[in-house]
C-alpha cells in the first residue's frame, strides 16, 4: 500500500473480511429483485462505511461489442514482462465502455491469464515487478465525462480520463478537483491515482483523491461489476470498495468510473519560499507557519527552501504573503512572483518522479521523525557513490528520496538499511522507481506489516486465483 493511501488496504474495508463479497452480490441481486434494475447504492465514503456494494448479477448486459484486443507480436514484451499464466500470447485490449472492460476481465478469468491494468503508465514502476501479464488492459479508452453538478459539487468521470483534461472541463465553471500529483503533466488519469493513492503538495488541505471519492463503478477479478456510493456527496450505507482500491495498485480490481466532489477553484495563489537546509529548522518553520491562522495549503521542503502555499482571493493571499515573514524562523522568507511559483513548483513535481537511473522511494512517518530520517540517509552515503536527494512534505510526514548516480548495489543497499530506519520510526516505504538491477539485490517492500494477514484474506476473497498484478505486493501476497 502507498503512504498516501494511509493503509487504506489495512483499514479502508472494516468488517469486509472473508464474507464481504458473498454478501455484496447476495444484496446486489435483491436489490434487482425488488426494484427491477441495478442502481448505484448510496454509501459514506470514509472508512466506517462498510455495508454492502451492489453487485449487478450480468457484466456484459448492454449488448456492447466486444473490445479490440490486439495481440502483439512474437517475443513482443513490456520492459519487465514475461509470459502470463495460459496459453494464449501477451495481448492488449482497450475497452471502450463498461460492458466491455467487464468481459475483458471475465474472459480472463475464466481463461486463468493474468491481467495489469493501465491507464497512462506513470506509476508502472510502483511496488514490485508485475509477474508476467497475461493481458494488459488499458483504460486510455474509458475517458469521457459521465455528469457534472455544478451546482451540487460533483462530477462523474470514466476512469481513464486524464486530470489534467478533467481540470479543464471543470474550470469554466469555476470549479476543480483539488489534488495535484506529480504525474498530473504526464498524464496521470483518475484510475490511476486512485489505484496507486498519488498525491502531491496539496494534500495537506484537501487530501488525497480517495478522500474526494464519493461513489465508483469497478470491475472485479471474475468480471463481475460492482458499483459503491453514489453521486452525492450525503451517502450513508454500502461497502466502500473505493477505500479497498485506494492505494491497491490494481491488485484488487479495475476502476472504470468514479463520482468525485469537486471544490471551488482559487482565484488566487501564492508561494512563500524559506530558505533552509537544516531539516530540524524546516520542521520547526512549518510547524509556526501551521499553528498560525494562515491556513497554508501545502508546505514542502526540498532539502534547500521550505516552499509554503496558500489559496484564496487576490486580497488573502497577497496579506498572507506579507505575514508570513513575520512568523518565527521566516525573516529570510520571500513571496515569489507568479513566473517563479509556477517553475518551483513543476521542479518540485520533476524531483518527486525522478529519472530514468534513478531510485526513487516514497515514505511515511510521524512528522517529527524527518530530522532523523535524513541524517540516517547522510550516514548511508555519505562513504559511497550514491547522491541522495530529500525531499519531504513536511508538514505530513510524506518523504522522498531519489538516489542518482552509484551502482546498482549501492542504490539496493542504501534502500534496504534506510527502509529499515523507516520501519524503526513507525512507517513504511514505497519502492516508486528503480536503477535496473536493484530487485536482484533488494525487496521490493521490505519485512510484511502486521496488516498483511489482512490483506491476504482480502486478496484472497477477491481474487482467489491470484490474476490481478500478480508480483506487485510479493513477498507480501
Amino acid at each position: 500500500m502507498t503512504e498516501e493511501s494511509r493503509g487504506t488496504l489495512r483499514a479502508g474495508v472494516p468488517g469486509a473480511e472473508a464474507g464481504a463479497r458473498k454478501a455484496a452480490e447476495t444484496d446486489a441481486r435483491k436489490s434487482a429483485a425488488a426494484e427491477g434494475s441495478a442502481a448505484s447504492d448510496t454509501s459514506d465514503t470514509s472508512a466506517q462505511s462498510a455495508q454492502s456494494a451492489q453487485v449487478p448479477p450480468s457484466a456484459g448486459e448492454s449488448g456492447a461489442p466486444d473490445a479490440k484486443v490486439e495481440p502483439r507480436e512474437a517475443g513482443s514484451r513490456e520492459p519487465g514482462e514475461e509470459t502470463g499464466r495460459g496459453t494464449r500470447p501477451l495481448s492488449r485490449v482497450r475497452p471502450s465502455s463498461l460492458a466491455e472492460a467487464a468481459d475483458a476481465v471475465a474472459d480472463a478469468a475464466r481463461e486463468r491469464r493474468t491481467l495489469l491494468f493501465e491507464g497512462a503508465g506513470t506509476a508502472r514502476e510502483w511496488g514490485g515487478p508485475v509477474a508476467g501479464p497475461g493481458l494488459v488492459v488499458e483504460t486510455s479508452g474509458l475517458d469521457r465525462l459521465i455528469s457534472h453538478a455544478s451546482g451540487d459539487w460533483t462530477v462523474g468521470a470514466e476512469a481513464g480520463m486524464p486530470l489534467a483534461r478533467l481540470q479543464e472541463q471543470l474550470a469554466p465553471a469555476g470549479q476543480w478537483l483539488p489534488v495535484d500529483p506529480p504525474a498530473a503533466d504526464a498524464g496521470a488519469t483518475l484510475g490511476g491515482l486512485l489505484a496507486c493513492g498519488d498525491a502531491g503538495p496539496r494534500r495537506l488541505k484537501y487530501g488525497g483523491i480517495g478522500d474526494l471519492v464519493i461513489g465508483a463503478t469497478l470491475v472485479l477479478p471474475d468480471g463481475t461489476v460492482a458499483r459503491t456510493g453514489g453521486d452525492v456527496i450525503k451517502n450513508v450505507a454500502g461497502y466502500d470498495l473505493a477505500k479497498l482500491m485506494n492505494g491497491s495498485l490494481g491488485a484488487f480490481g479495475l476502476v472504470v468510473r468514479l463520482n468525485l466532489r469537486v471544490h471551488p477553484l482559487p482565484a488566487a495563489t501564492a508561494t512563500v519560499a524559506l530558505p533552509v537546509d537544516d531539516a530540524g529548522r524546516a520542521l520547526d518553520a512549518a510547524r509556526a507557519v501551521l499553528r498560525s491562522p494562515l491556513e497554508p495549503v501545502a508546505a514542502e521542503w526540498d532539502g534547500q527552501e521550505l516552499l509554503v502555499r496558500f489559496h484564496g482571493t487576490e486580497e488573502s493571499t497577497a496579506v498572507r504573503g506579507r505575514l508570513v515573514p513575520q512568523l518565527a524562523g521566516f525573516a529570510a522568507a520571500r513571496v515569489l512572483g507568479p513566473e517563479a511559483e509556477l517553475a518551483v513548483w513543476q521542479r518540485h513535481s520533476a524531483l518527486v518522479r525522478g529519472e530514468e537511473g534513478e531510485t526513487v522511494l516514497r515514505a511515511g512517518t510521524h512528522p517529527a521523525r524527518l530530522p532523523a530520517l535524513v541524517r540516517r540517509l547522510d550516514e548511508l552515503t555519505r562513504d559511497s557513490g550514491v547522491e541522495a536527494r530529500f525531499l519531504s512534505g513536511v508538514a505530513q510526514g510524506v518523504h522522498t528520496v531519489v538516489l542518482r548516480d552509484g551502482d546498482v548495489e549501492e542504490h539496493a543497499a542504501c534502500l534496504t538499511s534506510w527502509r529499515e530506519a523507516v520501519r524503526e520510526a513507525g512507517g513504511s516505504v514505497t519502492l516508486r522507481r528503480r536503477r535496473r538491477g536493484v530487485d536482484a539485490h533488494a525487496s521490493p517492500w521490505g519485512p510484511a506489516p502486521p496488516s498483511v494477514p489482512v490483506l491476504r484474506s482480502l486478496k484472497r476473497q477477491f481474487d482467489p486465483d491470484d490474476l490481478c498484478a500478480p508480483g506487485r505486493f510479493a513477498p507480501w501476497f
